[in-house]
């Protein structure tokens, strides 16, 4: 080997981080080539991805060997962003190989998983050892590397969004090299919620804590007034709170709420603030089966299976959807939540169900939590796409008032300009990403449209 390869091939160490071996110096072609991937399209069938290329590594080095060699990329998890976050006009580099937990520190209380890993394939590992997350999503079906990237959360007024619970994670750089970036690290707070701008994600290791049982309460048909006038109460009732509503008829069509079983939670009754407790499991949609929710009534159950909506195995919401979400901030949520109300009429035709949320402020630059206890305003939208995507400005333009920042991964309208006034550091997000990127490889339309613009 000549000197220069070697030295491009040995480890070094840089301040702030780990740089791993490159390991693309030999001279074979691109690994992991997916012969005629054929058409494919997101997990609700609304986009279909543009990208000429799709590869499917099964190592980290075959990772760091694609990154180095490909030109226009990004990566690819568990397919459930709504929109182009995750295309390019290249290539797509899956992660769905790299899906395995890899460690347990119980000394440190981390996990490690690789990037490809979905929540609901290791969280009842690392629970049967004695240890949990503290919390998870709706759906256990994302992977954990895209729910991080993209500020994905669960509920509760003391829960920041899951890339809280990153400690430290493995990125791949446009050049190939394979840097550790923990919390220590100045970019940190950059990097975790990256929107795929900085590299491809390998692994990531997790804080966890001792694990803990939940019960799930469900009621029915909460009037609105209740909610404008109790909010804030209403959603510090359980470690988890979820509203579920259609705007219409003056009420919120159900009430959420999971319960630590280590808190000594008392029975809630029959009553809540005017909605009657269920007396069967129910899904947030209504008509629709409830085989595939996580179980209710009030009967405990481990950590992993009470806090997401939905069950791994099964189809989880309704499938075939289009979904947006709005964050705004917690102490002005009910004029939020009124003004939204309002527009019911033109919402209500198009709209499977709405849910309401409520998370913690985080420090990540991206994160539509950055420095804000939030309340998310969700809507799982009917398959009418040009009809939603008509409507979404309206949302936007009422919820303008409140700051709103929109969900990453969901449909939205709102561009660059507008989003650098809502992000306070999103300038110094794309200007630390051009550092990690200088030729642009990561950056596809929606990041030139929504951060570089």
């Amino acid at each position: 080997m000549r000197r220069n390869d070697f030295l491009k091939c040995t480890a070094v160490t840089v301040a702030g981080g780990i740089i791993l071996p490159l390991a693309s110096c030999s001279t074979r072609p691109p690994s992991a080539l997916v012969e005629s991937p054929g058409v494919r399209q997101n997990w609700a069938g609304n986009y279909t991805y543009r990208a000429d290329n799709l590869y499917e590594p099964t190592t980290v080095e075959e990772v760091q060997d694609l990154v180095h060699r490909l030109d226009r990329q990004k990566a690819l998890g568990s397919r459930h962003c709504f929109n182009s976050i995750a295309d390019s006009p290249e290539n797509q580099i899956s992660t769905q190989k790299l899906n395995n937990m890899l460690g347990l520190d119980e000394a440190r209380q981390t996990v490690d998983v690789q990037a490809g890993a979905r929540y609901g394939d290791f969280a009842e590992e690392l629970h049967a050892r004695g240890y949990a997350l503290h919390n998870l999503a709706s759906l256990p079906h994302i992977t954990v590397a895209g729910a991080c990237a993209t500020g994905t959360h669960g509920s509760g007024v003391t829960n920041g969004n899951l890339a809280t619970s990153v400690v430290s994670l493995n990125l791949v750089k446009a050049d190939g090299e394979l840097v550790t970036i923990d919390r220590k690290h100045p970019d940190f707070p950059a990097v975790v919620v990256g929107l795929g701008a900085f590299g491809v994600v390998t692994r990531l290791t997790l804080a966890v804590q001792p694990a803990f049982e939940v019960r799930q309460d469900v009621f029915t048909d909460l009037p609105l007034a209740a909610v404008t006038d109790h909010f804030q109460a209403i959603m510090s009732a359980g470690y988890s709170v979820s509203l579920f509503t259609d705007w219409m008829d003056g009420k919120v069509s159900e009430v959420w709420i999971k319960r630590r079983m280590d808190a000594a939670p008392d029975d809630l009754g029959d009553d809540f603030y005017g909605a009657r407790a269920a007396t069967e499991n129910l899904h947030p949609i209504a008509g629709l089966s409830n085989e595939a929710v996580s179980d209710q009534l009030g009967r405990p159950g481990p950590w992993y299976d009470r806090l997401p909506h939905f069950r791994m195995g099964f189809t989880p919401s309704a499938g075939k959807e289009l979904q947006s979400e709005y964050f705004v901030p917690r102490d002005r949520a009910v004029e939020a939540l009124l003004a939204i109300e309002a527009l019911r009429d033109q919402i209500h035709p198009h709209l499977m169900i709405s849910e309401i949320r409520t998370i913690a402020a985080d420090e990540f630059w991206a994160s539509p939590c950055y420095q804000q206890d939030s309340v998310a305003i969700h809507f799982t939208w009917k398959p009418d796409g040009p009809e939603v995507m008509a409507l979404l400005p309206r949302i936007e333009a009422t919820l303008e008032p409140f700051g709103v920042r929109p969900h990453w991964g969901k449909l939205f309208t709102l561009e660059a300009a507008t989003l650098r006034q809502r992000y306070p550091r999103l300038a110094d997000f794309a200007a630390l990403a051009d550092r990690y990127d200088p030729a642009g490889k990561f950056r596809n339309d929606f990041l030139k449209q929504r951060v570089f613009g």
